[in-house]
């Protein structure tokens, strides 16, 4: 006892530093046998990790200030003691906090709105909500062909509009272009076959011309966007397996399945009018050698 006696009169931080140990191993303790319930009690993984990180940010949050209150005797200035405080809740809180700076550079910049479809690291969908903390797209794409729903509801926090990249289909002049490839025989006329294309996108796609070139004007004043060509155009490859006659045109992003839809019922139809057109297939011919 005496020996303990000599040692704080030596060390005059013994207690503070006896308490902050005690403090924090009650802490870690509460931690692992918190998250060992959760574990035990819930079943669904996302419920299960959002409660580990919310029990882990308390425990660190009140373990801060019961250091602080430890402490706070040394601490001559209140200026210091505020800012500590400050930093704790800033570390604690750092993806909330983050998440109502990503929210106000939202509304103020407007990188999306509610209603868009955008592309945010791999997740692609249709915005929905947006809230203070978090916004919720409607997903496209993943196991669904041509930017199609899913049906699955995902929220992302808005801290992932600060760290990821981010693509908006709706922005500019509200159109993409697409692409449809269509291959055909070398025997077929190509010819006949690039102008009967471009006769089908034409039908198709033409009329949206105008309407681009106006939102085009628009965009134009906010974005460095610039187009020579907006009308609907047919390119002409050769693959290893044909003649590759590639239509390009702009659409709505949301009607870029109708359209390919529509538009390969048309070249089917026009194909099986034609006997000197026909579609092409990955093939292998065998030459024999007479002599």
């Amino acid at each position: 006892m005496d020996q303990f006696t000599a040692m704080i009169q030596v060390f005059p931080n013994t207690g503070q530093l006896i308490a902050t140990i005690i403090v924090i191993t009650i802490s870690w303790l509460l931690r692992r046998v918190i998250h060992r319930l959760l574990h035990t009690y819930i079943d669904e993984v996302q419920v299960y990790h959002r409660y580990k990180k919310v029990t882990t940010y308390t425990l660190f949050f009140i373990s801060f200030l019961l250091l602080i209150l430890i402490w706070s005797k040394d601490f001559m200035s209140l200026t210091t003691f505020l800012g500590l405080v400050s930093a704790g809740i800033a570390i604690a809180l750092k993806d909330l906090l983050t998440s109502i700076a990503a929210w106000l550079f939202i509304i103020s910049r407007k990188p999306f709105m509610v209603g868009d479809r955008i592309q945010i690291g791999d997740l692609s969908g249709d915005v929905i909500d947006l809230r203070i903390f978090q916004f919720t797209i409607m997903e496209i794409g993943n196991w669904v062909d041509h930017d199609q729903s899913t049906g699955r509801i995902i929220h992302v926090p808005n801290h992932k509009v600060m760290t990821e990249s981010l693509a908006n289909y709706s922005a500019g002049f509200e159109h993409i272009w697409n692409e449809i490839n269509v291959v055909i025989t070398f025997e077929s006329d190509w010819q006949l076959a690039k102008s009967m294309l471009t006769d089908i996108i034409m039908e198709h796609a033409n009329h949206q011309t105008l309407q681009v070139d106006e939102k085009l004007k628009k965009a134009s004043r906010k974005y460095m966007i610039y187009y020579k060509k907006l009308t609907p155009i047919v390119y002409m490859d050769v693959v290893d397996h044909g003649v590759q006659l590639t239509v390009r045109y702009l659409c709505k992003p949301k009607a870029r399945r109708t359209t390919v839809d529509h538009i390969w019922t048309d070249i089917l139809k026009t194909i099986n009018k034609e006997d000197n057109i026909n579609l092409a297939y990955p093939t292998q011919r065998v030459v024999l050698n007479q002599d």
